[in-house]
C-alpha cells in the first residue's frame, strides 16, 4: 500500500471510528462511551503521523491536512463544545428541509430521519429505513435526558425552539401518511408525544437556570480556526476584518444610494402572481448571464432550486431575506450559488473530498464563496439594467457582517444572545432585520452552536478576494474568470486556506497555521 492510499484507507477508518455504536436505533453518546472514543483518537493521530508525505503534491498534502482537521474536529466536539452534554439542538431527530450547503450546520447527532429525501408513498428499503428511524425518536430523547447535564440556559432556549419546529413537522406527517400510510401514523404520533415530553423536559430545566454565558471562550475559539477549520486568523485578526467590512458595506450603500437618488426606488410585489413572474424571469436569467458572461461552467445540469410561493408575506411580518428578495431577486440568488455547488459536488468523484470534511469545516469555502459571489456578480453586471439593486448587495454584506461581529463576542463572552440578535439588527440598514424574528434567532442561535460559523461569510469572502488577486498577480494579463473559477471549483469543499496554497503555492497561511502548536 503506498502511503497516499494508506491516509485514504486511514480516511474511511477515522470516519467509521468517530460514529457511536448504536442500539435499537440509538446511538449512543453516554459519558462511558463518549470517554473511550477520546481515549483511541490518539491511535489514529499516530496512524496519520506515520505516513510519509515526502515526494507528495500540493494536492496530497492538502488531502493529508483534512485528515488531520477532521480528528482536531473530534478533539474540539469533546473538549469544548460536548453537545450531547451541552446542546439539546444536538439531538435532531427529524430534518424538514435540504440545507443549500454541503452539510448541516452545527453539530447534530448522527443519522437523523431526512425527511426532504424520503419519496412517498414510501417503498422497499426506504420504508424500512424510515419505520426504523421514526421507531426510535422516543428512545433517542429518552437517552438524551441522560446525557444532556450542562446548564447551558441560552442552548436550552433554542432547543425548545427546534423541538417545537420538529413537534410540528410530525403533525403535518401523520396527517400526509393518513392516507398513504396508515399503518406507520401511529409510530409518528408515539414520535411526536417524545418529542412534546422532551419539550417540557427541557422548559423544566430552562426555567431553573440561571443566566449563563454559553460562548467558549476566545483561546477555544482561536484554537478550533487553526487547528479544525483552519482559518489563519486569530480573534482579534477577524474582529478586525469584519469591522472594515462592516464599515465598508454601510459606505458603499450610501454612495450607491447617493448616485440612485433620481432613481425610483424598488418595491416590492403587489400580488402573488407578480412575485411568481418575477422569479420565472430571474431563474433563467440568473443562469443564462453565467454562461453568455462566462462567469464559469453552468452545465445543463444545473438549476436553480426554487419553491412556489403560495401567497404574499405580509409587510408588518416581512423579515430581512424576504425584503431583499422582495425588492429584487438576483442579488440574494447570487448567494444560492450553494445550490449549484450542490449539484456539481454530487458528481465528485475524489477518494477524500467527494464527501464534504466533518465538522463544518467547509465553512469558510461555502459560506465564504457565497457571499464573494454576491460581490462578484454585482461587479460583473448582473443588476446593470436595475442600478438601485446594487444597493441590496451592500445590505446583504452588512448583515452578515453584523452577524459575525455577534458570533465573535457571544465566543469571547462579551456579549449575549440577545446583545448579538440587537446588534444584529441594529447594524443592518433601513430595519429591514426583525429584532425578535425567526432569521436573527435562528442565525445567532446557530453561531452559538457552532463558533466560527458566522464569520466564515466574512472572512472567507475576503480570503476569496485575496485568492483572486494572488492568481491575477501570478498570471497577469493570461488571468481568466470562468477558468480561475473552474479551476476552483475543482477543488471541492475544502477550507480557504487549502485553496489557496493549491492554487497558487503560497504556503505562508499554511506555515502561519502549523505554527500554532499543541492538541
Amino acid at each position: 500500500m503506498t502511503s497516499y492510499n494508506a491516509l485514504i484507507q486511514l480516511f474511511h477508518d477515522f470516519r467509521k471510528y468517530q460514529e457511536p455504536p448504536v442500539l435499537d436505533g440509538v446511538h449512543d453518546y453516554s459519558a462511558g462511551t463518549m470517554s473511550e472514543q477520546l481515549r483511541r483518537l490518539p491511535e489514529f493521530r499516530a496512524r496519520l503521523d506515520a505516513i510519509s508525505t515526502t515526494g507528495w503534491t500540493i494536492s496530497q498534502k492538502v488531502d493529508h491536512a483534512l485528515v488531520r482537521a477532521e480528528m482536531n474536529g473530534l478533539e474540539f466536539d469533546h473538549r469544548a463544545l460536548r453537545p450531547w452534554e451541552r446542546d439539546p439542538s444536538f439531538f435532531s431527530v427529524i430534518e424538514a428541509a435540504e440545507s443549500d450547503v454541503p452539510a448541516r450546520e452545527a453539530p447534530r447527532m448522527h443519522d437523523t430521519l431526512r425527511l426532504f429525501a424520503c419519496s412517498f408513498p414510501l417503498g422497499g428499503e426506504q420504508e424500512e429505513v424510515f419505520r426504523g428511524k421514526i421507531k426510535a425518536i422516543p428512545g433517542i430523547l429518552a437517552h438524551a435526558k441522560t446525557t444532556l447535564t450542562a446548564k447551558t440556559k441560552d442552548l436550552h432556549f433554542l432547543g425548545i425552539g427546534q423541538k417545537k419546529r420538529e413537534s410540528r413537522a410530525l403533525r403535518r406527517l401523520a396527517e400526509r401518511l393518513a392516507d398513504i400510510h396508515p399503518d406507520l401514523v401511529l409510530l409518528v404520533e408515539k414520535a411526536g408525544a417524545a418529542v412534546e415530553d422532551f419539550i417540557g423536559w427541557l422548559q423544566h430545566r430552562y426555567a431553573a437556570m440561571p443566566d449563563s454565558a454559553d460562548g467558549i471562550g476566545v483561546e477555544e475559539f482561536d484554537w478550533a480556526m487553526k487547528h479544525v477549520h483552519l482559518v489563519p486568523y486569530c480573534w482579534e485578526e477577524q474582529e478586525a476584518m469584519i469591522r472594515r467590512e462592516l464599515e465598508r458595506s454601510w459606505t458603499a450603500l450610501k454612495l450607491e444610494e447617493h448616485r440612485n437618488r433620481d432613481l425610483p426606488p424598488l418595491t416590492p410585489p403587489a400580488t402573488v402572481e407578480e412575485w411568481q413572474a418575477r422569479l420565472d424571469a430571474a431563474y433563467p436569467e440568473f443562469l443564462d448571464f453565467l454562461r453568455t458572461h462566462d462567469i464559469f461552467t453552468a452545465p445543463d445540469y444545473m438549476r436553480v432550486i426554487g419553491a412556489e410561493p403560495r401567497s404574499l408575506v405580509p409587510p408588518e411580518e416581512r423579515d430581512f431575506f424576504t425584503q431583499v428578495s422582495y425588492h429584487h431577486v438576483l442579488p440574494l440568488l447570487c448567494h444560492m450559488v450553494h445550490w449549484l455547488e450542490k449539484q456539481r459536488e454530487e458528481r465528485n468523484t475524489h477518494p477524500l473530498r467527494k464527501e464534504p470534511p466533518l465538522y463544518n469545516i467547509w465553512d469558510s469555502r461555502a459560506e465564504g464563496f457565497a457571499t464573494a459571489f454576491e460581490e462578484t456578480m454585482l461587479q460583473a453586471g448582473i443588476v446593470d439594467k436595475t442600478p438601485r439593486a446594487r444597493e441590496l448587495v451592500y445590505i446583504l454584506l452588512a448583515f452578515r457582517a453584523a452577524r459575525a461581529l455577534g458570533d465573535l463576542y457571544m465566543h469571547g463572552r462579551r456579549w449575549t444572545m440577545r446583545q448579538a440578535m440587537d446588534f444584529s439588527a441594529a447594524g443592518t440598514p433601513r430595519g429591514w432585520v426583525k429584532r425578535d424574528g425567526d432569521t436573527v434567532l435562528g442565525d445567532i442561535g446557530l453561531y452559538l452552536r457552532q463558533p466560527g460559523y458566522g464569520t466564515s461569510y466574512v472572512v472567507g469572502k475576503i480570503q476569496f478576494e485575496r485568492l483572486i488577486a494572488d492568481r491575477a498577480m501570478q498570471l497577469g494579463d493570461k488571468f481568466n474568470l470562468k477558468e480561475f473559477l473552474d479551476a476552483y471549483f475543482a477543488l471541492g469543499m475544502v477550507p480557504a486556506s487549502l485553496i489557496r496554497w493549491e492554487m497558487t503555492g503560497h504556503d505562508d497561511e499554511i506555515r502561519k497555521l502549523s505554527a500554532c502548536n499543541g492538541r
